[in-house]
C-alpha cells in the first residue's frame, strides 16, 4: 500500500533538495488542475514502506495571497495525504514554524522535519528534540535533507505516525488570539457549526480564523455558499476590527499573527532552543554577503560569475556539441544515400534531419548552462542577484521581486518566458505586475539560446564569452528602459516596497545539480523532438510547396541542355565518377556550370514557395535591418517558438543551397552564404532578443493580465522596437564599416 505525503515549507528551507534527496529520477513534473503552478510528484521506497510524494509550492502562510498558497491549502483540503511533512529551517526556527502552527490549526496530521541542523550546529544553535516534539505534540525528526542524513528516520516516523492517526485522528490547535478575537471566534464558530457553513471542506473555527484574516479565497467560497451567514459572519468581523482600531490601534490580522508568534516563542523558551555561540554574531554567509552584496564590488562581481558561466558553457560545451553536428551531418548523409530523389527525400533530410538536427545539435551547450545556473541557484547566490538587482529596479518602477521572474525567464541564460510570466503572480501591486509581465519576455530564455549561439559559433568564434555576456546585459537594459518607458506613460502609478530572504551559502549536492540540469535539458529535447518537430515539417512543406511550373523547370533543362550539348561522353563521365580536385580543367568548369544551374533552381523553387514568396514580400523593409528573404521566413516561424529560428534556417540553407556537403554545419553554411557577416548576425541577435514572445507565452501574458489588448500591445509594440533597434544597429554599423 503507497502512503501520500506531502511536502511543505517555506521557500528556501530545503524542501526541493529533501524531495530529490526521497524520489531520485522517480519523478515526473505537471501543473496542478486548472492552473499553471508546477506540481511535482514521486515515488520513494524504503524499509518503511512505499511512499507517494508530492512537493507543494514554496510558501511562508495558508492565507491566500498568492496562486502558490491558495495551491497548497487547496491540495491539502482536497486530496487529504496521509501526512503533511513540514521542511523547517532549523536555523530559524521561530519564523519557520509558523507555517507549522498554521497546518496544526487546520487539523491535518503534520510531521515536522527539521532540515538544515548541520548549519544550526555551525551557528552555536542546540534544539531538545524532544521536548519540541512533546511541546508541539506533533512527530520531530532532526536530518540534513542535502546529505540524506535522517531520511530513514524521518520515513520510519511518517509511517509510524500515520498508523497512529488512523485510530485517534488529528485534533486542530487552538490559541488563544486575546479575549476579543476569541469571543468572535467562539460566537462565529457556533454560527458555522449549526448551519454546516463550508463544514464538510474546512473546520469551523479555521473557517472563522480565515474571515477574520480577510482571506479573499474563503470569503468568495462563504457567499457562494450561503450568502446570508457569509454576512453575518463578516459583520462580525467588522465590529471586531472597529473595536481593535480603537483600543489597540491594530486589526484582527495583525492581532493573530502576533499571538501566533507569542505561541511559538513561548515553546522555544521552555529551554527548546540554548545558544552555545552569540546568536548576534556575524555568520559565515553574513561575512560573504559583505563583499559579495556591496553595492561597488557586488556588480563587478556578479559580471565576472556572468562571464565565467558563459565562459564555462562555451569551452565544455563545444566539444561534445561537435560530437552532435558531426552524428546529424553523418545522418543526413546516409539518409541522402539511402532514400530515392522526391518529396520523402527532402523532408527527411531537409526538414527533419536539417530542421530538428540544428536544434538538437545544441543540446550539450543548453545543458551545460543549466548545470552552471543550476549550481549558481542552489548555491544560494541567484537570491543575492536578486537582493542587488532590486535597487536597479526600483529607478525603472518595477518591483523588487520582478528580479525573480525576470531571473526564471532567463535572466542569466537558460530559462522560460512562460513560468517568469506566472512568477508575476506573487506582484501585489496590479501595475509593477503588469509592467512585469510585458518585458520579461526579453529575458534571453532557452529558446533563444540556440539562435545567438549558432550566431556566435559562425560569426563570434573569437570572443564567445563576453558577446554573450554583452547580449545578456542589452536584454536587461532594453527590459528596464521599456519598463521606465510604460512606468512613466501606460502603466503609472507609485512603487511598492520589497523584503526578501537571502538563504545561507551552500556547496550543492552533485545528485541536485544533475536532476535539475536533466529536468531542464530534457523538457528542452522534448519541445525539440515534439513542438519544433512539426512546426519543422510544416514550415518544410511551406518552403516546398507548390514549387516551379513546369514550363520554368523547362527553362533550367535548357540551359543545362545548353551547357551540356558538344560535350563529349568522356567528360561527363569523368564528372559522374570523379571527385571534384581530381577533374581536368574543362571538366571542372563543366560541373561548375551545372552546380550554379541547379544552385539557381532551387533558390527559384524556394523563393516560389509560400514561405518563400512571404520571406520575398517582407525582404523590401527587412532590408535595411540586413535580412534577406530567408531569415524573414525563419524569423516568422519564430512567432511560434523561438528555436524554429535555427530550425527554419538549417531547413531553407538545406534546400536553397546545392554547393555545400550535406555534412557541413548550419554554422558553416551561415558563413559562406552571401550577404552573410558580423553585423548581420547582430542586428539579427538583437532582433532576436526584442521582437514578439512565442507563441505560448502571449496567450500567458493575455490570461495574466486578464485582457488580450495587452497580449496584442506585446507582439506589435516588441516587434516594432526590435525592428527598430536592429535598423538602427545595421545602418550605423554599415556606415562605420564603409
Amino acid at each position: 500500500m503507497s502512503l501520500a505525503i506531502a511536502l511543505a515549507g517555506n521557500p528556501n528551507s530545503g524542501k526541493t533538495t529533501l524531495f530529490n534527496e526521497l524520489t531520485g529520477a522517480r519523478q515526473h513534473v505537471g501543473n496542478y488542475p486548472g492552473v499553471t503552478v508546477e506540481k511535482k510528484q514521486g515515488n520513494c521506497q524504503s524499509e518503511a514502506g512505499h511512499f507517494n510524494v508530492v512537493d507543494l509550492p514554496g510558501t511562508y502562510s495558508l492565507t491566500a495571497y498568492s496562486l502558490e498558497e491558495v495551491v497548497a491549502r487547496d491540495y491539502l483540503v482536497n486530496e487529504t495525504p496521509s501526512m503533511i511533512v513540514n521542511i523547517v529551517d532549523a536555523s530559524n526556527l521561530e519564523r519557520n514554524l509558523y507555517l507549522s502552527i498554521q497546518f496544526m490549526e487546520m487539523g491535518v496530521p503534520v510531521c515536522v522535519a527539521l532540515n538544515m541542523m548541520d548549519v544550526a550546529k555551525k551557528r552555536g544553535i542546540c534544539i531538545d528534540i524532544e521536548k519540541l516534539s512533546q511541546l508541539l505534540n506533533v512527530p520531530v525528526v532532526p536530518m540534513v535533507a542535502r546529505s540524506g542524513e535522517g531520511k530513514e528516520e524521518l520515513l520510519s516516523t511518517i509511517a509510524t505516525a500515520i498508523a497512529g492517526k488512523e485510530d485517534k485522528g488529528t485534533a486542530p490547535l487552538k490559541i488563544s488570539y486575546g479575549s476579543d478575537i476569541d469571543a468572535a471566534l467562539d460566537e462565529m464558530e457556533i454560527i458555522i457549526v449549526s448551519d454546516n457553513f463550508l463544514t464538510r471542506t474546512y473546520p469551523a473555527r479555521w473557517t472563522a480564523l480565515k474571515y477574520l484574516e480577510n482571506d479573499k479565497q474563503i470569503i468568495a467560497d462563504g457567499k457562494k455558499e450561503n450568502a446570508g451567514v457569509a454576512s453575518l459572519l463578516q459583520s462580525i468581523v467588522g465590529k471586531v476590527s472597529r473595536h481593535l482600531d480603537l483600543t489597540l490601534d491594530t486589526h484582527p490580522e495583525g492581532m493573530i499573527a502576533d499571538q501566533r508568534y507569542g505561541f511559538i516563542n513561548s515553546v522555544l523558551k521552555q529551554n527548546v532552543v540554548t545558544y552555545a555561540l552569540d546568536p548576534n554574531r556575524l555568520q559565515q554567509s553574513d561575512k560573504i554577503d559583505k563583499i559579495v552584496t556591496n553595492r561597488f564590488v557586488g556588480p563587478v562581481i556578479m559580471v565576472a560569475i556572468l562571464m565565467g558561466l558563459y565562459h564555462f558553457t562555451f569551452t565544455y560545451g563545444q566539444i561534445p556539441m561537435g560530437w552532435f553536428e558531426t552524428f546529424f551531418g553523418w545522418l543526413g548523409t546516409a539518409a541522402e544515400g539511402a532514400l530515392p530523389d522526391g518529396l520523402l527525400k527532402s523532408l527527411v533530410v531537409s526538414g527533419i534531419i536539417d530542421g530538428v538536427g540544428g536544434v538538437m545539435g545544441f543540446v550539450p551547450l543548453i545543458m551545460f548552462m543549466f548545470l552552471g545556473v543550476s549550481f549558481l541557484e542552489d548555491s544560494g547566490y541567484l537570491a543575492r542577484m536578486a537582493f542587488m538587482l532590486d535597487r536597479v529596479f526600483r529607478i525603472f518602477g518595477l518591483h523588487g521581486s520582478s528580479v525573480m521572474a525576470f531571473i526564471v525567464s532567463g535572466g542569466i541564460a537558460g530559462g522560460c518566458a512562460v513560468p517568469g510570466v506566472m512568477a508575476t503572480r506573487t506582484l501585489k501591486s496590479p501595475r509593477e505586475r503588469l509592467a512585469t509581465l510585458l518585458t520579461v519576455p526579453f529575458m534571453n530564455c532557452g529558446a533563444k539560446l540556440p539562435v545567438y549561439a549558432l550566431l556566435v559559433a559562425a560569426f563570434f568564434s573569437e570572443n564567445k564569452a563576453l558577446v554573450m555576456l554583452v547580449i545578456t546585459l542589452i536584454s536587461w537594459t532594453g527590459a528596464l528602459l521599456v519598463a521606465r518607458l510604460l512606468r512613466s506613460t501606460l502603466i503609472k502609478g507609485e512603487a511598492t516596497p520589497f523584503v526578501m530572504e537571502l538563504p545561507p551559502y551552500r556547496l550543492p549536492t552533485f545528485r541536485g545539480l544533475l536532476i535539475h540540469t536533466w529536468e531542464r535539458t530534457r523538457a528542452y529535447m522534448k519541445k525539440a523532438g515534439t513542438v519544433i518537430l512539426g512546426i519543422s515539417i510544416l514550415l518544410w512543406a511551406m518552403m516546398t510547396f507548390p514549387g516551379l511550373d513546369i514550363a520554368v523547370k523547362e527553362q533550367f533543362e535548357l540551359k543545362r541542355d545548353d551547357i551540356t550539348q558538344g560535350v563529349t561522353g568522356t567528360i561527363l563521365e569523368e564528372i559522374e565518377t570523379s571527385e571534384t580536385g581530381a577533374l581536368s580543367g574543362k571538366a571542372l568548369a563543366l560541373k561548375q556550370a551545372l552546380v550554379q544551374i541547379d544552385q539557381n533552381e532551387a533558390q527559384a523553387g524556394l523563393k516560389n514557395s509560400f514561405a518563400g514568396r512571404i520571406g520575398v514580400g517582407l525582404e523590401g523593409i527587412s532590408k535595411f535591418a540586413g535580412f534577406d528573404w530567408r531569415t524573414n521566413i525563419a524569423l516568422v516561424g519564430g512567432f511560434a517558438a523561438k528555436e524554429v529560428v535555427v530550425s527554419t534556417l538549417g531547413t531553407a540553407y538545406s534546400l536553397g543551397e546545392v554547393d555545400i556537403e550535406e555534412t557541413a554545419s548550419l554554422s558553416q553554411r551561415l558563413r559562406a552564404a552571401p550577404g552573410w557577416g558580423p553585423l548581420t548576425a547582430f542586428s539579427l541577435m538583437i532582433f532576436t532578443i526584442f521582437y514578439a514572445p512565442c507563441f505560448v507565452t502571449v496567450v500567458c501574458i493575455a490570461k495574466e493580465a486578464g485582457s488580450w489588448k495587452w497580449a496584442a500591445f506585446s507582439v506589435i509594440f516588441n516587434t516594432a522596437l526590435a525592428f527598430g533597434l536592429s535598423v538602427t544597429v545595421y545602418q550605423v554599423g554599415s556606415l562605420i564599416v564603409s
